[in-house]
């Protein structure tokens, strides 16, 4: 495809500061795109609401420590806010920001009906007990609770949290309100109203949309090479369904390094290590080597699946694959973007390319309301039929603009994001 007209209003904004400005700048760019009016554009441009908390807790040893808490609300013009919590030292107002952006396209891409949102709290839960840690979510939940709920915004895991943090949110709120409500948060165990599947719903939905990518470059995963950076709970469901259908996993990574073997690594073994050890520091499957080298590796799929910003102008230019797939949040910048554009790489971007996971929570969602379970073989079928559609509309909304996926990917969402807004209007 040709360069497109975002790709050139990025680069002539140059650097962003923030997550959050890169964020609003890709907004812009698209909306320069497709012409959107300006009413849209103030309102879209802007988070509807960013709630900052204080949240004191009573450590192991006795001393009261002091954390901060966010929560982000970018749109509900198509229904309840909706995004994962992140427990990382690193979470900033502007992250969650930025991530409540992408929440709303990413829902919009594969029209499910939920709005944008974010939390976080800044903190290293690797350095907490399980008591500290459930102390700490359920004050978070508490201050939270005046803007969360089943038909409000419904939190989910992110980075750091998962299904036993989401059984505390679920209690604290059911406590609270003096009843229980299945559908306050999605990504809960499934003896609580979880949904079959939704552990390894992101990592599926990514491998669902190489299945569906790949032939359009005579490739299936059969023989294949794929590289992943990250090895949580969406890195390893990819390397895992990858391995099964009969490719090879070159190297995966954690956040202190990883592991290389160029005839293949032994995912389950890397994974049994990973669970033991909490890295993938001397395992004996392959040979050790940095992220950066990781990054730079010659595969056919390389999979970003840690934090945003990991692909850069000073490393994009090392990337040797033939197509990135961003099941991390924002992994790559508006500068490398450019960079990998130009040497013929092709990216599916991650408002597409991770949003299994939303998909499966919205399964999630409705289940609970009705209290009517699926079987985890339905939530897949479900899933796939969902994500091929999603990149079959991405796909030619890209081809009718004449712009790479990522652009195509998020004017598909703006517009229909537009829509709602235009046809509720603004109260009062």
């Amino acid at each position: 495809m040709a360069t497109s007209p975002a790709a050139k209003i990025t680069k002539a904004k140059g650097p962003a500061a923030t997550f959050w400005d890169r964020a609003r700048q890709q907004f812009h760019a698209t909306a320069d795109l497709i012409n959107l009016d300006e009413s849209c554009r103030e309102v879209l441009g802007n988070c509807r609401r960013v709630v900052q908390v204080s949240l004191p807790i009573k450590r192991d040893n006795g001393v009261i420590h002091t954390f901060t808490g966010f929560r982000a609300q970018h749109s509900n013009h198509r229904g309840p806010y909706k995004g994962g919590i992140r427990y990382h030292p690193d979470v900033t107002r502007e992250e969650v920001m930025a991530l409540s952006m992408l929440m709303t396209w990413k829902c919009a891409v594969v029209n499910v009906p939920f709005g944008g949102g974010k939390g976080g709290v800044i903190c290293d839960p690797h350095n907490m007990s399980l008591g500290e840690l459930e102390r700490l979510t359920r004050r978070y939940a508490k201050e939270l609770i005046p803007i969360i709920g089943p038909e409000t915004d419904i939190p989910a895991p992110d980075v750091n949290t998962n299904a036993q943090v989401m059984a505390w949110i679920h209690d604290t709120y059911a406590m609270e309100v003096g009843r229980s409500a299945l559908g306050v948060v999605t990504g809960k165990p499934v003896s609580l109203g979880g949904s079959p599947g939704r552990e390894d719903a992101t990592g599926r939905g990514c491998f669902y949309i190489c299945l569906k990518a790949l032939p359009l470059f005579k490739m299936k995963v059969a023989g294949s090479k794929l590289v992943v950076q990250g090895f949580g709970n969406v890195g390893y469901p990819m390397a895992k369904l990858w391995q099964e259908a009969g490719g090879k996993v070159l190297a995966v990574s954690s956040d202190k390094g990883g592991v290389y073997n160029s005839k293949g690594l032994d995912v389950e073994a890397a994974a049994a290590h990973y669970r033991q050890i909490g890295n993938l520091l001397a395992f004996k499957g392959g040979d050790q080597m940095t992220n950066a080298e990781l990054l730079a590796l010659k595969c056919d799929v390389l999979c970003p699946a840690a934090l945003e910003g990991t692909i850069t102008a000073e490393n994009a230019g090392n990337v040797k694959a033939r197509v990135i797939i961003e099941a991390a949040n924002g992994p790559t910048t508006p500068e490398a973007d450019l960079i990998l554009e130009a040497n013929g790489i092709f990216i599916i971007p991650d408002i597409l390319a991770n949003a299994g996971g939303v998909t499966v929570s919205y399964f999630e969602w409705v289940q609970g309301l009705t209290n009517f379970f699926w079987k985890r073989a339905e939530v897949y079928s479900k899933l796939q039929e969902i994500m091929v559609a999603a990149f079959d509309d991405v796909y030619d909304m890209g081809r009718k603009l004449k712009v790479p996926m990522r652009q195509g990917a998020v004017a598909l969402a703006v517009s229909r994001v537009a829509d709602a807004f235009k046809m509720r209007g603004l109260w009062p």
